[in-house]
């Protein structure tokens, strides 16, 4: 009986360190992964959020400044065509 617990207590210990092995090979390729994405997102010219936003407010304020312009130019239109 001695016998039998020996070799389940082996091949226990056998499984948890492979198990062990497993998970730290798991964790150095997903460390791995991450650097080659860093590096390759590095290498491109991307720009951040807060760049993005930045420069979508100056769109969403000059699109809005355009249209006072343009209602601004048609109002100066119209009144000339009365006046002449």
């Amino acid at each position: 009986m001695q016998t039998r617990n020996k070799i389940f207590d082996d091949i226990s210990q056998l499984m948890t360190n492979a198990m062990g092995v497993a998970q730290g090979a798991r964790d150095e390729a997903e460390t791995a992964m991450k650097s080659m994405i860093d590096r390759w997102l590095a290498d491109r010219d991307l720009v951040t959020r807060d760049e993005f936003d930045a420069v979508r407010a100056m769109a969403v304020k000059a699109r809005e400044e355009n249209d006072a312009l343009a209602a601004r130019v048609a109002a100066l239109e119209e009144a000339l065509k009365k006046s002449g």
